[in-house]
């Protein structure tokens, strides 16, 4: 009963800091990015609450229980991209000063270059969406004993509240509080209780067999894997350039991201190790996923047990909320906005009140979308595999090339990304394996062929776009207060 309460009076916080952060948005840019003015402490907290979803928490633990120290794989990769992000892109991010990534490329190489970009970003943060929903409805059935359709609509209806009422700012303040929740559950809570239990590392050696301690048992190809997927899709995702665009500086982008890398690093190392310990203490368990809430159950006191798994929760809803509203931003910026650029005007003329009105009404759209969806979906890993491949395979090179290779064009670009997705697809669909790592490398290879091949066949973008982006990325923004 004790942890149901806390539980309970968490989703209860969430809504709260949803109802004060209402407040905060006052106009599109505090709803959508927070105003641009975010510091390092709260960057940093954000960043990493939205970057160590589910799969980083749950399914760490559950690699670690099944591979030993080697389950550090996955979430090692994405604390890779995230330093990657940070100290060689954030920057340049922070000072283009648009809303989404199709924007960018829209201010990189002109204007109909931002509705393909759109769509395939729209399809990849919402999957994700789904399948964090999905995640959280599992954990809510398990604590409540739910069904699995009225278990999504109780994390689900959480996470819409809050995502509605105060946009960006609500999700900054949730993550804040959801990565302090996660950072006190895991690190020291659970590992140090757990690490005593199973008798430190000696009564791990003395337990489990000598492969548990090997870097690479994971297995090479899935170690590639999580780079290629994990590692490059986090650098080019919608869902985390949104935080980079709340950065009141590019310093903090930088520096407070690195710092959020450094920490995903050593969540990485600590999921591994509860999963070992949890090898020593429960060795017979079946199921990968079960592996975290059953050790919580097993070897923590009740209400201890409550807030260990609100940091599991904690953590997959950040994830959600994060795409929910990345999903909400790019449909209504990059694709409504370009099919029905009179709605557009429309809404340039009326006041601020009323553009953060409908940015509300696309993210309670997408939000009752994305639980119908992880009510009637099954097969939500694949789809978001298939949808990290095509944001990997087919976005990549356009958006890297467009920072790094000037003579990259408009035309380059489309052409790049219709190839990468074809082929990424193509490929897949030819060796009917989702998991396959051949479709995304394919994908990249030809997509990088025909970007600089179409871009030296065709004539390059004009002197205006090309001054205005590097005026862009070269003026430093002036730092906004909180």
């Amino acid at each position: 009963m004790l942890d149901y309460i806390v539980i309970a009076l968490y989703m209860l916080g969430m809504i709260g800091i949803g109802v004060w952060a209402t407040k905060r948005s006052k106009n599109d840019e505090d709803f959508l990015v927070a105003g641009r003015r975010l510091g390092p402490l709260l960057y940093s907290g954000t960043m990493a609450a939205v970057v160590l979803g589910g799969a980083s928490t749950v399914g760490a633990v559950g690699l670690g229980y099944q591979y030993g120290i080697s389950g550090m794989w996955l979430v090692f990769s994405i604390g890779c991209g995230l330093l990657l992000l940070s100290l060689a892109f954030a920057a340049w991010i922070n000072r283009l000063e648009v809303y989404t990534v199709a924007q960018m490329f829209e201010l990189r190489y002109g204007p109909g270059a931002s509705l393909l970009t759109g769509i395939v970003m729209a399809a990849y943060t919402f999957m994700l969406s789904v399948t964090s929903t999905v995640a959280y409805g599992t954990i809510f059935g398990v604590l409540f004993e739910l069904d699995r359709v009225p278990a999504i609509l109780l994390g689900g209806g959480v996470v819409i509240a809050y995502s509605v009422l105060g946009g960006m700012w609500s999700i900054t303040l949730t993550d804040f509080v959801q990565f302090i929740v996660k950072t006190i559950g895991i690190f020291f809570i659970m590992l140090p209780i757990l690490l005593v239990k199973a008798g430190g590392w000696e009564g791990m050696h003395a337990a489990l067999p000598e492969t548990a301690f090997s870097i690479t048992h994971i297995g090479t190809q899935t170690i590639i894997t999580y780079f290629v997927v994990y590692f490059l899709g986090l650098v080019i995702g919608q869902d985390i350039w949104q935080r980079v665009f709340t950065a009141k500086s590019e310093g903090v982008a930088k520096w407070a991201g690195f710092t959020s890398g450094v920490y995903c690093i050593l969540y990485a190392f600590a999921g591994a190790l509860i999963g070992m310990c949890a090898k020593v203490l429960l060795p017979n368990i079946e199921v990968r996923d079960t592996v975290y809430p059953t050790i919580v159950e097993y070897a923590l006191p009740a209400g201890i047990a409550g807030l260990v798994m609100a940091a599991a929760l904690s953590a997959i809803m950040s994830t959600s909320s994060g795409a929910l509203i990345a999903t909400a931003t790019v449909v209504k910026e990059d694709i409504v906005d370009k099919l029905a650029p009179s709605q557009a005007g429309a809404r340039a003329a009326q006041g601020e009140r009323d553009e953060v009105r409908n940015s509300r009404i696309y993210i309670l759209i997408f939000g009752i979308l994305m639980i119908a969806a992880a009510c009637v979906v099954r097969g939500v890993v694949e789809a978001l595999t298939i949808a990290y491949d095509i944001l990997v395979g087919g976005l990549m090179v356009a958006i890297i090339g467009g920072f790094l290779w000037p003579r990259g064009t408009i035309k380059g670009a489309l052409a790049s990304i219709i190839a990468g997705t074809a082929l990424t697809l193509g490929t897949m669909f030819v060796m009917k394996d989702v998991f396959a790592n051949e479709p995304i490398f394919f994908g990249i290879v030809g997509s990088f062929v025909v970007y600089v091949v179409v871009s030296l066949m065709t004539a390059p973008t004009p002197a205006a776009i090309r001054d205005e982006w590097n005026r862009r990325k070269a003026t430093k923004r002036e730092e906004a207060t909180v």
